[in-house]
């Protein structure tokens, strides 16, 4: 089975967004399939990431996956995202990324 989260995507059209203490990620891109990273903790993910230290801007570049997981919370994903990754029971009624950036 392909990778359903392969193909980039712009900034403002990610497949999830997380967000943590002072920084908020915008994936856009992964390099493997949901079930193969969990087995590798080097597993990277294609994020457009915005903080303080880049003065509102958005900044892309590779992340490790457990970084944006333990350090930032799910806002908003896709729903194939949710079933890929279920997060869990409390993310059932999670915005999808164009609807989170709208309300923003």
């Amino acid at each position: 089975m392909p990778n359903p989260f392969a193909k980039s995507r712009p900034t403002m059209k990610p497949y999830a967004i997380y967000q943590g203490p002072g920084i908020t990620w915008h994936v856009v891109k992964t390099y493997k399939q949901p079930s193969s990273e969990i087995k590798d903790p080097y597993a990277r993910w294609l994020v457009a990431a915005k903080s303080d230290a880049t003065f509102g801007s958005f900044e892309g570049g590779d992340t490790y996956k457990r970084d944006v997981t333990s350090y930032g919370r799910l806002v908003a994903a896709d729903p194939e995202w949710i079933q890929a990754y279920r997060p869990g029971p409390g993310y059932v009624d999670l915005p999808t990324p164009e609807e989170y950036l709208a309300d923003a």
